[in-house]
């Protein structure tokens, strides 16, 4: 298990200043986004993008993300390949797939199907490049694809686990209330916490979404822990939307408390 850190944690820090941060706080890798209103890499090619980051001794673990992957029509296949070239040029590890969250596709037997569609299309594509797809499904009631159980069983009667993962978000797995962890099928863990006590679970929206401290109400560290003690070794990603977190004037204090705080409770439960 190593920290990473999502750009949508500090969307306003310039690419390289970004990935300087995340050498700074202790991160060894960076996941990078496309929606973040301005070029992937700010606009910088992606081979010397990902010629960077390795200078600087950080694993690009992901390019996040393709957006409503599950509602696969023609031109989604280019969108697809742009992401993917991009992953390979610069050296990134993986791809982020999200579904849809607009309350479209949800109904049974419909997702399912959306979602078998989707993998039969990516999964050629992720062949050719060698590139591992993060599926990751969002615990919102408008989301088409909540579960990961869901997920996993497609993914495994396609006999796609070589090429898909799941990427494990400790904020949509508390939305889901979904038990099972599937550490054997996922490559990325996104985390962060929610403070706000007087919020339900369907109150709980991205902007809540803060560092992990010890007034979570997700249980964050618990499915941290819990991952790996099945196995899990992989990045453990800095994925907070919170306004208050992504403005901090002490963004870099804050991050390295976090990490420390984290770090010391997963030490102190395993020993």
């Amino acid at each position: 298990m190593y920290f990473s850190l999502n750009q949508i944690t500090a969307p306003r820090t310039g690419f390289v200043e970004f990935l300087e941060l995340a050498k700074r706080v202790g991160c060894t890798g960076v996941e990078l986004r496309n929606d973040l209103g301005r070029p992937l890499f700010d606009g910088m090619d992606p081979a010397e993008a990902g010629g960077i980051a390795r200078d600087l001794g950080l694993r690009i673990v992901a390019l996040n993300h393709l957006y409503a992957f599950n509602s696969w029509p023609p031109e989604q296949s280019p969108n697809a390949e742009s992401l993917l070239d991009a992953a390979v040029a610069c050296g990134a590890e993986a791809v982020s797939f999200t579904p849809r969250n607009d309350g479209i596709g949800c109904a049974n037997g419909e997702r399912q199907a959306n979602l078998r569609i989707a993998i039969k299309a990516i999964l050629p594509l992720l062949k050719q490049v060698g590139i591992t797809g993060l599926i990751e499904p969002l615990g919102f009631m408008t989301s088409s694809l909540r579960s990961k159980a869901e997920a996993v069983a497609i993914i495994d009667t396609l006999e796609a686990k070589d090429h898909l993962k799941l990427a494990h978000n400790t904020f949509h797995h508390f939305l889901d209330g979904e038990d099972d962890l599937f550490p054997d099928h996922t490559a990325l863990v996104q985390i962060s916490g929610v403070v706000n006590e007087t919020l339900t679970r369907s109150d709980m929206r991205d902007e809540h979404r803060v560092l992990v401290d010890d007034r979570d109400q997700l249980g964050t560290i618990d499915q941290i822990a819990a991952l790996v003690a099945g196995g899990y070794r992989g990045p453990v990603s800095f994925e907070c939307f919170a306004p208050e977190v992504q403005d901090s004037a002490t963004i870099e204090a804050d991050l390295k408390h976090s990490i420390e705080f984290i770090a010391s409770r997963l030490r102190s439960m395993a020993a």
